[in-house]
């Protein structure tokens, strides 16, 4: 058994998809079910007696300074964020990375998963009845992941936490410093450099039942886990649009989000009864597609 020696959260990313509420702040800070998600996080892992806790931080990375005050935790910050995939966020933590759980800040857990101590590195993992487009994973008779696709039918796929174990840490700080100066590291996700060393970076299947972790990609998303977002988006951006088109924010849906050629988000299109709109950040227009 491991002892947890802190947990790491990772918040850097701007979760585009979300718009525009991610425009607006952070999705680590979006209330769901009237707990900020990042806040429902730090509180579940304190539970399990886990104190030491490291947020990485990116896009809007002053608007999670007041929790170093609130919870006496750890703020790293991650440069190169909008530069990077999420390799570049662990490798900002590398010297923090021990027997340590890693976690997204946007996941919501029904019922609180961490544990003082863990008996061995492993993915989170709920099961697919049928399709699913989610990254599918299969295990060796010790229980060990032996390979990963993207997509699949039936099966275990990747949803949630993780646990690295102080030999895996190492292990994986050791494979990506001698690739990280590689061009074409930059756009690997963390997981993809794990999916490249399955012999090297041991990692069971941690089994959870159905609904109990929980990720929005969308607002759409969202409003189907709380309703209250039907009618109260909390956004000022989808306030001012319903005013504009003299409609309540239940109405706008299928929210995507614009981006620029530098892949910053810059405006979303919606559908109001069937119609298409747009509109662009700070313009303060609504345009019919």
């Amino acid at each position: 058994m491991f002892k947890v020696d802190n947990a790491i959260i990772m918040a850097a990313g701007t979760s585009s998809r979300f718009a525009p509420l991610s425009y607006e702040k952070p999705k680590g800070l979006v209330e769901v079910k009237g707990e900020v998600l990042v806040e429902r996080q730090i509180r579940q892992l304190r539970e399990a007696g886990i104190e030491d806790i490291v947020l990485i931080t990116g896009y809007k990375a002053e608007m999670y300074d007041y929790l170093k005050k609130k919870y006496n935790i750890t703020l790293v910050h991650n440069p190169d964020y909008l530069v990077r995939n999420n390799n570049s966020s662990i490798h900002v933590v590398k010297d923090f990375l021990h027997n340590s759980y890693v976690c997204s800040v946007d996941n919501y857990f029904k019922d609180n998963p961490f544990e003082a101590y863990v008996d061995d590195s492993y993915y989170a993992a709920q099961y697919a009845n049928g399709e699913t487009k989610e990254w599918v994973l299969t295990e060796d008779q010790d229980g060990y992941i032996d390979s990963v696709t993207v997509g699949g039918k039936d099966a275990w796929y990747m949803m949630g936490h993780t646990f690295w174990s102080e030999t895996y840490s190492q292990e994986f700080i050791e494979i990506l410093e001698s690739i990280y100066d590689d061009e074409k590291t930059k756009d690997m996700l963390w997981e993809d450099i794990y999916m490249e060393h399955l012999d090297t970076l041991k990692m069971k299947i941690r089994k959870y039942p159905e609904d109990e972790i929980f990720e929005f990609d969308t607002l759409d998303e969202l409003r189907q886990f709380d309703p209250s977002y039907i009618t109260n988006t909390r956004s000022h951006i989808l306030k001012e649009i319903a005013s504009m088109l003299n409609i309540t924010e239940k109405d706008i849906v299928d929210i995507q989000t614009i981006k620029d050629e530098t892949n910053e988000a810059v405006g979303c299109q919606f559908n109001v009864y069937d119609k298409r709109y747009q509109y662009l950040y700070g313009e303060n227009e609504v345009t019919l597609l």
